[in-house]
């Protein structure tokens, strides 16, 4: 059902990449500037994952060996030294997502590179390289947002949901590579009930969450795809929750035929085949559109 699948390395039969959106408070202050300071109790869920969950996944990652990749805000990174540390010491990815969880479609040009800038320096400082890697926060990735990313030298973007393997997105800047997953793969709908993030969705069990990544893990093992989580510490990093993800890897690892990988190190890998002419994946001219299309225009 895939016709264009990547060859991944040693014969594996998916690409399985563990990815976290660390966005700590971040979120809070951005959606209410003017009293976020007064929302404790959200405070205190969304600094769990930083305080509390990010230890707990590090540990669990070394466990069974694998490396996962953390997209970060820059003001999280440097709000939470610590949790930093422990990412990088445990020898994961430390990748982008935009400054304080900041939307860039809904930014001027000039307002999203400056937050993408800051942000990299962010990173940069705490882990003594740039970003290659990005993702936009609530994926409000924008039509300039190819354009930056490519100026700026990244590798790769997770954002984008128009495949079921890595494609390439070019732009009159240049080319990156595009890491897709869909919603499904996102842990809000499945756990987030919460009034101060506008998100409210029936709690379900452990166990119907993993029904549906699962499912999707089956299908991409089977068709040769990629599987990209899209997790939050404060979120899926909780005890129950992050026991049942420690299941799915045994499980994945009994099965056989996965590649475990950071986002980087699969979009490296991407890179390398379509440079060495062994994969030709789709390529995507970015922006889509840079205008209303001409049908809703008033005449």
């Amino acid at each position: 059902m895939i016709k264009n699948p990547v060859a991944w390395p040693d014969g594996a039969r998916v690409a399985v990449s563990f990815t976290w959106d660390l966005d700590a408070d971040s979120l809070l202050h951005i959606m209410h500037p003017t009293d976020s300071y007064r929302r404790v109790a959200t405070q205190s869920l969304m600094r769990y994952g930083p305080e509390v969950a990010v230890p707990r996944i590090v540990e669990m990652a070394k466990r069974y060996g694998v490396k996962m990749t953390f997209y970060t805000p820059g003001w999280s990174v440097e709000r939470y030294p610590r949790a930093i540390e422990y990412i990088l010491e445990g020898g994961h990815e430390l990748a982008h997502h935009g400054y304080l969880h900041e939307n860039p479609n809904e930014r001027p040009p000039e307002e999203e590179l400056y937050w993408l800038q800051r942000a990299s320096e962010a990173i940069r400082k705490a882990s003594g390289r740039k970003p290659v890697g990005y993702r936009a926060p609530w994926f409000k990735y924008s039509e300039h947002t190819t354009d930056f990313l490519a100026q700026e030298g990244f590798l790769y973007d997770s954002t984008l949901m128009g495949d079921d393997v890595p494609y390439v997105l070019e732009s009159a800047k240049g080319r990156i590579i595009e890491l897709p997953f869909h919603w499904a793969m996102d842990d809000y709908p499945q756990y987030i009930q919460n009034d101060d993030l506008n998100y409210l969705m029936p709690i379900k069990a452990p166990n119907q969450a993993m029904e549906v990544w699962m499912a999707e893990f089956e299908a991409m093992w089977e068709y040769r795809g990629l599987w990209v989580t899209v997790w939050h510490p404060f979120n899926s990093g909780r005890l129950a929750r992050c026991t049942h993800v420690a299941h799915l890897i045994e499980y994945m690892q009994k099965k056989g035929g996965v590649w475990f990988a950071t986002s980087e190190e699969i979009a490296h890998h991407v890179q390398k085949s379509i440079d060495a002419g062994t994969h030709r994946p789709r390529v995507d001219r970015m922006p889509y559109y840079r205008e209303p299309i001409p049908e809703l225009r008033r005449t």
